[in-house]
């Protein structure tokens, strides 16, 4: 058995949710991913998946070793980046994370720009609206907006965004822009439950103004909220660059501006070990001049 090999099946598993899409994922056949997990197992003496018609899932051990495995693997690919040594250009796998939202916007342009540039460079980009765990789950760079906890993770910020209420020149003309954040409750409004509170929605450069709300509206995803309020149904209160391009299209217009939230950090985190690779610091150079102009852009269109 190959172990480093049965470790890269045991992580695409669990990664894609099943053996099928584990083993397209690295280019192997399902039988072979199954022959090689099952050896893996008989090896270790434990199960490392729940098995159904429906879905594969970790075992206790599994969860388990499947950290393990991601640090050896993470360990072995910081080792080969190091033995290139003097090789300056980017090249090698490079795994991101970001926010769907943000990184649709902003990181996918900065990847196309760096596969065009740099061609033995590969990129792996994984947006989801949660916090990954870089090391546990073998990611190279994070971008996280809001503000960060301790950890012994490294962070470079690149900018700053604000939170920000808007609404369609329409709907302010029938209801009237509200004049401070309490006669909010007097007027339509998108919420959103993956990102603002349902219930709540806080301004001031703190935060420290809280309204309660009662969104007419209420939607899982930041676009839903604008596209409802770009057709006229209500306030929504997003971040700055999510609706940058419609207020500079006049699709939106901004209310509230002198109650807004912010500013909000947003940053590049990473391990310390990969701080010094190629790849990293291209990701980084290049995100950071893509913030410098598109998120003071942001901001200054929806001032």
């Amino acid at each position: 058995m190959d172990r480093l090999q049965a470790l890269e099946a045991l992580v695409a598993v669990a990664d894609h949710g099943g053996f099928a899409a584990g083993a397209r994922a690295i280019r192997m056949s399902p039988p072979a991913m199954t022959r090689i997990i099952a050896a893996l197992e008989a090896h270790l003496g434990v199960a490392l998946f729940h098995r159904s018609t429906r879905a594969v899932t970790l075992t206790e051990e599994g969860a388990a070793f499947l950290a393990s495995s991601r640090r050896v693997l993470d360990d072995l690919r910081t080792a080969e980046l190091a033995a290139m040594g003097g090789q300056d250009a980017p090249q090698g796998m490079l795994i991101v994370t970001a926010p769907v939202a943000f990184g649709q916007r902003h990181v996918v342009p900065v990847t196309n720009a760096l596969l065009s540039a740099h061609p033995r460079l590969a990129i792996r980009l994984l947006l989801i609206d949660r916090n990954v765990r870089i090391v546990e789950e073998g990611i190279d760079v994070a971008v996280r907006i809001g503000p960060l906890a301790d950890s012994s993770l490294v962070a470079r910020k690149i900018g700053e965004v604000a939170r920000v209420a808007v609404a369609s020149a329409g709907y302010l003309a029938e209801h009237g822009a509200p004049a401070d954040p309490q006669e909010l409750k007097r007027h339509a409004l998108i919420g959103v439950t993956a990102v603002n509170p349902a219930t709540e929605w806080r301004f001031g450069a703190k935060g420290e103004v809280g309204v309660a709300i009662r969104p007419r509206l209420l939607v899982n995803t930041n676009d839903a909220a604008i596209q409802a309020a770009e057709a006229g149904i209500g306030i929504a209160y997003q971040l700055s660059y999510q609706v940058d391009e419609a207020i500079a299209a006049g699709r939106l217009a901004p209310v509230l501006t002198e109650y807004w939230r912010g500013p909000i950090p947003v940053h590049l985190v990473f391990g310390a070990s990969r701080a010094g690779t190629p790849a990293v610091r291209a990701f980084a150079d290049a995100m950071q001049a893509r913030a410098v102009e598109v998120l003071h852009n942001a901001q200054t269109r929806s001032s």
